[in-house]
């Protein structure tokens, strides 16, 4: 039994596609499909079923999984015993959030950058709904998101805490010195929000609009950085992660607002699937995120 037929035979349980698989590993469609014809004639069942475009497992292969992912982890392991930290080589693609990779992960991928040099960082910022595909496809190895809590049977959870979002603005606001602002009286201020569909946004709409309001923001930008760039001018109010304000505030120079509504709390969350062949570059990366926010 050939090890590069059980990685395929994983990395198609991955994909659910031939051919995204052996675009994925370097091969032609004809040389995967001929992979797992060899690996079927050994084994003496049939492992996927092919029904249109559809591929899926067969209870033999349901049984074969979890055995070819202990086979492929016991190589990994084998490879890596000569290996020293430093040898870590590869690409680690993170599916995630523009606000985490403007505000969280830069300190976690400068150090994974220090103990890894040779690892190729990439990463995919989406929609919450095209981040969870882009796992499913196996178009990204392991994805960081916010969101409300989020469970699938096929996904590890590594971690998840919550996240206090905050109407903030700046310090010099008149808003700032305010206590228990009243609705009506923020939505005079200009708003300067994240883009539509965006968790904490659609969370903080479903409360207002729950008490007869409506957003009408002056501009919606998908960048965090540059709403904070608005803020910090005078300009306006807006509706952020602690994490994305917590230096600003630290410092002085934003307010998080006192405003009579009911607090609104999403939670970061570290998942990869379940069938992932995991890499040392990943298992690095879920260290340095344990080590920098915790797993609560």
């Amino acid at each position: 039994m050939e090890i590069r037929n059980l990685v395929t035979f994983v990395r198609i349980t991955e994909t659910q596609n031939f051919s995204r698989t052996a675009e994925q590993l370097g091969y032609s469609q004809s040389a995967v499909t001929m992979q797992i014809k060899q690996l079927e004639s050994e084994l003496h069942v049939q492992l996927f079923e092919r029904i249109g475009k559809q591929v899926k497992l067969t209870q033999a292969g349901e049984r074969l999984l979890p055995y070819a992912l202990e086979i492929l982890g016991a190589v990994r392991q084998a490879e890596n015993i000569a290996r020293e930290p430093a040898q870590i080589a590869g690409k680690l693609r993170i599916g995630t959030c523009e606000s985490f990779v403007i505000s969280v992960l830069p300190p976690v991928l400068t150090e994974l950058t220090a103990l890894c040099p040779l690892v190729e960082i990439i990463t995919h910022t989406a929609r919450i709904p095209d981040l969870i595909q882009m796992l499913r496809q196996n178009d990204v190895d392991i994805l960081y998101f916010l969101d409300e809590k989020i469970y699938f049977p096929e996904w590890v959870k590594v971690s998840e805490r919550p996240e206090n979002i905050f109407f903030v603005a700046s310090a010099d606001s008149p808003l700032a010195r305010e206590r228990r602002i009243p609705v009506e009286r923020l939505l005079q201020e200009p708003m300067y929000l994240t883009e539509k569909g965006i968790s904490y946004r659609c969370a903080m709409e479903q409360a207002l609009a729950a008490k007869g309001y409506a957003l009408h923001p002056v501009w919606a930008v998908g960048n965090t950085d540059v709403i904070t760039r608005m803020l910090l001018q005078n300009h306006g109010v807006s509706f952020l992660p602690e994490y994305v304000v917590r230096e600003y505030v630290a410092d002085g120079r934003l307010a998080v607002l006192d405003v009579d509504c009911e607090p609104i709390v999403m939670w970061s969350q570290l998942v990869y699937h379940r069938n992932k062949d995991v890499t040392p570059q990943m298992n690095q990366f879920i260290e340095l995120m344990q080590k920098h926010i915790g797993q609560a």
